[in-house]
């Protein structure tokens, strides 16, 4: 199989795509009044993960209301200090080539202007009640410019606002292509404990659902591994296993995903850790708690606040403080909530196809596969979009019918979770260790013990979650992350910047309370 296969985006014309937008507006959720983060976070109701796990009848049972529980304490949290986040959706909804606006107080779309054109007399607005704020305003010709002067406009009348270059042909033609997958990938991804709406929004946010997509940083796939990375994977694994195969990739992001929310006992640091890294993530949660959060997610979002008020009003003269933490890293765990509508729109519009794998044990030629199954190039390719010439023995063959001459059925997800597999997943989400704790000899020796657990049940969940924890053991190992972390939650150095930075946030925009 070939790891480099680049995909050809459609062109689209501006008429066209200006006609999807005028589709998407009527479609909008009406909007909503939100409290601020202050009176919000006094009405938020005490952590359901634990109570959650009583009454549990089994140990799938058990994982499934403790994960469940978890994302809706995730809810909660991204409802009081982010309630804009659903505005993401539309972000990857409209076609590229234009600029969405919207509330960042309750996610409507508030308008869409093209990147190139007349903002005054081209844009389509979502509410028609703003139009006249860019009367007789004479605009910048630089787009960037002119992007922040149409959000200082809006924000007088609409409140906060949030604007991004749309991507929504990242994703349409994918979706096209593999949206019929997304129910399998989803019970993937729930297998390992991990809400299978998330799982997908981070695949349609880092690769537009793509598996075969290579980044600037050559991360790639499904959920953009960097390559290096990937390769420790593969090491790692007892199975030869292809990233640009998007069911190849699921299991070990779902696998990845739940070790991180455990660390942190929220799915919203632990998308973030995928994107920003965990010594970023470890300084947001430290500011965070200086700030005064009261849990791991009013730390993150504290800390993510702090982050994105200190380098607007003194680009570069903090970092000591926040690291590479930035606008992106800011953004990304709402852009993977943001869009969990536009996974359940893509399920409720594609009818869904089962997948069967089939573990080689010999090469199995492109050709061959095409012979025995009667299907074409291009329908095998769909399954398996790494297959150039042949399928390496050891490897997955996917397929929408099981064949044994292939192998052995693998299909996991067509199965019930092991018993003794379910059984190391529940006690391994809930373990209750400090973020900090995780940099810690004794966290690698307990992580060590589920990482033999996990192989010990000859499972093929187990085995990808032995592969993904002794990934994370040897970072943990060779990454210096603890003690930078340590060295940064003591450093005074560290808190006479932190103290300087928060009296001018306060000077500049008033409390440090995360609803700005």
């Amino acid at each position: 199989m070939n790891d480099a296969m680049q995909i050809r985006r459609p062109t689209i014309h501006r008429s066209a795509a200006l006609a999807v937008v005028l589709a998407a507006l009527p479609a909008l959720s009406a909007a909503q009044t939100h409290p601020t983060a202050v009176q919000a976070r006094a009405s938020l109701e005490t952590p359901t993960e634990a109570s959650a796990a009583i009454g549990a009848t089994s140990s799938v049972e058990l994982v499934q209301l403790r994960t469940q529980a978890r994302f809706q304490d995730d809810l909660k949290a991204m409802q009081t200090f982010r309630p804009g986040y659903t505005f993401w959706q539309h972000v990857f909804k409209i076609p590229d080539g234009s600029v969405a606006y919207g509330s960042a107080s309750d996610g409507r779309l508030l308008a869409v202007f093209p990147a190139r054109g007349d903002w005054s007399n081209d844009g389509v607005w979502g509410d028609p009640t703003l139009k006249s704020l860019l009367a007789n305003h004479s605009l910048s010709n630089r787009l960037a410019d002119r992007r922040d002067e149409v959000a200082h406009l809006l924000q007088q009348s609409a409140g906060p606002v949030v604007h991004n270059a749309t991507r929504g042909l990242f994703v349409a033609p994918n979706a096209d292509r593999y949206g019929r997958f997304l129910e399998e990938w989803g019970r993937i991804y729930e297998r390992f404990g991990v809400p299978a709406e998330l799982g997908l929004a981070q695949g349609l946010v880092e690769s537009g659902l793509n598996g075969t997509v290579t980044s600037e940083a050559r991360a790639i796939g499904f959920c953009q591994w960097l390559a290096g990375n990937w390769n420790t994977l593969k090491r790692l694994s007892p199975h030869v296993i292809e990233g640009y195969n998007q069911t190849t990739q699921a299991p070990y992001c779902a696998a990845y995903l739940t070790i991180l929310a455990t660390k942190y006992g929220s799915f919203i640091p632990a998308l973030s850790e995928h994107h920003a890294g965990g010594t970023n993530v470890g300084r947001m949660l430290s500011n965070g708690e200086r700030l005064g959060g009261q849990d791991v997610r009013e730390y993150y979002f504290l800390g993510a606040a702090f982050t994105r008020d200190i380098r607007t009003i003194a680009p570069r003269s903090y970092s000591t403080v926040y690291g590479t933490y930035g606008p992106r890293s800011f953004y990304y765990a709402e852009m993977i909530f943001g869009n969990t509508p536009r996974v359940r729109q893509i399920l409720e519009t594609q009818k869904q196809v089962h997948i069967y794998a089939m573990r080689t044990t010999r090469a199995v030629p492109l050709a061959d596969v095409a012979r025995r199954t009667k299907l074409s190039t291009d329908e095998i390719r769909r399954y398996n979009p790494a297959l150039v010439r042949s399928v390496p023995i050891g490897a997955t063959l996917y397929l929408p019918v099981y064949n044994q001459a292939f192998g052995a059925d693998v299909s996991f997800w067509h199965r019930p979770a092991p018993a003794a597999f379910a059984e190391v997943l529940s006690e391994f989400v809930a373990m209750d260790r400090r973020p900090e704790e995780w940099d810690t000899p004794a966290v690698v020796t307990e992580l060590r013990g589920f990482e033999r657990r996990f192989r010990a049940t000859k499972s093929e969940e187990g085995t990808v979650m032995a592969t993904m924890l002794a990934y994370v053991i040897q970072e943990i190992q060779t990454s210096g992350r603890g003690r930078i972390l340590d060295e940064f939650r003591h450093s005074a150095e560290v808190k006479r910047q932190f103290d300087q930075a928060v009296l001018e946030i306060k000077a500049a925009f008033g409390p440090l309370d995360g609803s700005r």
